[in-house]
Formats: structure tokens, sequence, C-alpha cells
């Protein structure tokens, strides 16, 4: 049996998921506190972008909260073309080909594998078909600046959604997969 590969983003309605520390939190409630208890509780491997796994490995591993006691003993699986050797926190480097690493990485035993980013890599992944779901939490507010998951680079692409509930937030939470006919004729 495969596991599922999952991804997983805070948006702004405008579709800004950059820098989501600087609007998310009021409005972040215990509805979407329990999502990410309930995604941590089922996921044993996670795949970050260098500059991701950059920033967290010099954060988490001396945080004390229910994040760090997931995200420091979970297996990490670093995609990158500049770091070289053995990594600290439980971390590989993931060798060349990143599709068929986690083709591969999807075969073995364990739970699901999460793909916490960043944009770039979930944006190549998802659009690859990797992700088997990628969840939005999208926060009612606009911002004026950042990047998008899904910028003017990307063509026309069809998902289908999976899943969707509004939290008392005023969160919309919504999973989506790629549909087989993604590209416009």
């Amino acid at each position: 049996m495969s596991r599922t590969i999952t991804a997983h983003m805070f948006s702004t309605l405008n579709g800004v998921v950059e820098h989501a520390d600087h609007w998310q939190f009021d409005s972040f409630g215990p509805e979407e506190m329990q999502g990410m208890a309930e995604m941590t509780g089922k996921t044993t491997d996670l795949v970050l972008g260098r500059t991701l796994w950059e920033e967290w490995s010099g954060y988490w591993p001396g945080a004390q909260d229910p994040f760090a006691e997931w995200v420091n003993p979970v297996r990490k699986h670093v995609l990158t073309s500049t770091l070289t050797g053995e990594l600290p926190w439980n971390s590989v480097i993931v060798p060349g080909d990143a599709a068929g690493y986690l083709e591969q990485l999807r075969q073995e035993p364990g739970g699901d594998i999460a793909i916490a980013g960043g944009i770039e890599t979930i944006r190549r992944l998802v659009l690859a078909g990797l992700v088997d779901e990628l969840t939005l939490t999208i926060h009612p507010v606009i911002t004026g600046e950042g990047r998008r998951l899904f910028d003017d680079s990307v063509p026309t692409t069809r998902m289908r959604l999976l899943d969707s509930t509004q939290t008392q937030a005023g969160n919309i939470i919504a999973t989506y997969a790629l549909r087989s006919d993604t590209a416009d004729a």
C-alpha cells in the first residue's frame, strides 16, 4: 500500500502564502490547531526545501511546544543542490531526482509524507502530480504583497475539491487533488 503525500499552506484571500506569521495568528483558533494535530499525528516523514530546512533547523531543535515535539524526531528529507554531507536534526539530503525519490519513499512503510515547503517546492511537486492532497487554510485577510503559491508562471491547472470546512475563526480549510485533465486545450 502506498503512502499519501500531503502539502499544507496558509493563504490569504488573494492567494499570498508567504510570511503567514505576519497575518494568520488573529484568526488561528482551536479548529486550526486540531487540524494541525491530526496532520502531524499521521505524518512520519517531512519533505522540505533547503531554505525552509535551514530556517527550521536553526529554531525548532531548541523550541518546546507541541509542534516541536513532533517536528524534532520526525524524519526530514531535504531537497537541495547546495547542501552536502551528513545533516543534523534527523535529516537526509534527497539525492538527485525528487520525483523518483518521493515515489520510492511512498512505497516504504510509514505514515503520511508531508511536504512543508517552501513555496517553489510545493508548487513544483503539486504540478508534477506528486501531491495527493493539497490543503489550503484560507484566512479572511488580504495582503498587498507577498508571493502566491500559484503565480502567473503556472499554466491553467485543474484541481478537484476533496473536502472543505469553515472554522469558527472564519477560515476556510479546503483540500484539493490534481485532476487528470489538468491542462487547457
